[in-house]
């Protein structure tokens, strides 16, 4: 019997694929999305005791189509919606076929906002739950919840299909997708919530849309950048915890446990693309991280060519995660009043009212200047702020640590 975690994560990944191939079925998001949750839901009950299907997508894919079957029959349409569906039963009917990708540009449907794109792709695709959908927007859990019902229920008044989009509506579309498969796979890469400090699921399936959309796209400057970001960041996670789960901040990583063949293919893909076309924002990421990939210790870290780089992105991409680690950069290079005083601008900013980030880079630099009182303050509220245990912990320790030292 594997354990309730393992279950968890392989619900997680076959959820999308699983609403996928309902969706190319039959059509009807919503209520293809609402048969799989009670699918997902079902297992969760049945398979800690009764144990793991041998075909797991397939028993998820038949309880799904179940469900679909007992709603159309209540609504009183049974004959003409039950001649589209197979034997739910007849297990030689499930494809192979990997449906993802279009249920990504489904999800990026122009009848949806940007933002409600970006939600319900986190959902559907993703596998997030709204309170981790919430954290990625930085807006409150309740106001995600009806932005994805809301999506739904324009999606099915819009008889939105189940197919690629043409050349000419793809670009319209590919702009959200980008910036969903870079979201789940931040969330991947830094929880914000519960034991671990990492998700390998969302970062695996983060970097395999991304490479299955660059075989779509291979002239795409913007999705190999992206692909190549991934690759670069995702690299270091060897070094980012201790045996125990402990956080490592990057300055103190052992360099030797990145992977060297991430940073290798990540380079490589990065090289090929810069110069090919308009430099935007996953590229200029991409090379923020190769410099990081690239110093063989944090003092060797090339910060004036990384605060150049933050520089051009606030530019073309401004935000608030972009000031902040513009922040860090400044601190580097001139000094950490100086990073405190660009740190400044963040404290209106109400897209951070819901993280811990700013407290803990101010805490950070508070260090950096001397500030013990402050900083240890700093990362206390930070501790309180985040809801992620391993951030919670090096938070915590940092404080303790100053306040022992002050002692």
């Amino acid at each position: 019997m594997i354990s309730n975690e393992s279950i968890e994560d392989a619900l997680r990944r076959l959820a999308p694929r699983v609403l996928a191939t309902l969706a190319r079925r039959y059509g009807h998001f919503d209520a293809c999305e609402d048969a799989v949750q009670e699918s997902l839901l079902a297992a969760a009950l049945q398979w800690p005791s009764a144990g793991v299907p041998a075909d797991p997508r397939g028993w998820l894919l038949t309880v799904a189509t179940r469900r679909l079957v007992d709603e159309w029959r209540s609504e009183g349409a049974r004959r003409r919606r039950e001649e589209r569906i197979q034997d739910p039963d007849n297990g030689s009917e499930v494809s192979d076929t990997d449906d993802t990708l279009t249920l990504l540009f489904l999800c990026c449907h122009p009848a949806l906002s940007a933002p409600s794109q970006l939600a319900l792709t986190l959902r559907a695709v993703g596998g997030l739950t709204t309170a981790e959908i919430a954290s990625a927007f930085l807006m409150p859990e309740a106001t995600v919840g009806q932005r994805i019902s809301r999506a739904k229920s324009t999606l099915r008044a819009a008889n939105a299909r189940f197919e690629s989009p043409s050349e000419a509506d793809r670009p319209a579309r590919l702009g959200v997708v980008l910036h969903v498969l870079y979201l789940i796979f931040n969330e991947g890469y830094t929880s914000s919530g519960g034991a671990a400090l990492y998700r390998t699921d969302l970062t695996s399936e983060a970097i395999r849309l991304t490479r299955l959309l660059l075989q779509l796209l291979p002239d795409d400057c913007e999705v190999a950048g992206l692909l190549a970001l991934m690759l670069l960041t995702d690299a270091r996670r060897p070094a980012r915890t201790l045996a125990d789960g402990s956080l490592v901040p990057l300055s103190e990583q052992e360099r030797s446990k990145w992977n060297r063949a991430q940073i290798e293919e990540g380079t490589a893909i990065l090289g090929r693309t810069l110069g090919r076309g308009p430099v935007g924002p996953y590229q200029l990421q991409a090379s923020i991280a190769a410099i990081h990939d690239e110093a063989l210790s944090d003092a060797e870290t090339d910060w004036e060519q990384i605060l150049t780089l933050y520089s051009v992105l606030e530019q073309l991409s401004p935000g608030p995660v972009v000031t902040l680690n513009t922040a860090v950069a400044v601190a580097r290079v001139h000094g950490p009043l100086a990073g405190l005083s660009m740190l400044g601008k963040l404290e209106a900013d109400e897209r951070m009212d819901h993280s811990h980030r700013v407290q803990a880079v101010r805490a950070h630099l508070l260090e950096m200047a001397g500030e013990m009182l402050a900083a240890r303050e700093a990362y206390l509220q930070a501790a309180r702020r985040t809801a992620s245990e391993p951030e919670q912990r090096y938070l915590a320790e940092r404080a303790a640590k100053l306040a022992h030292a002050d002692g």
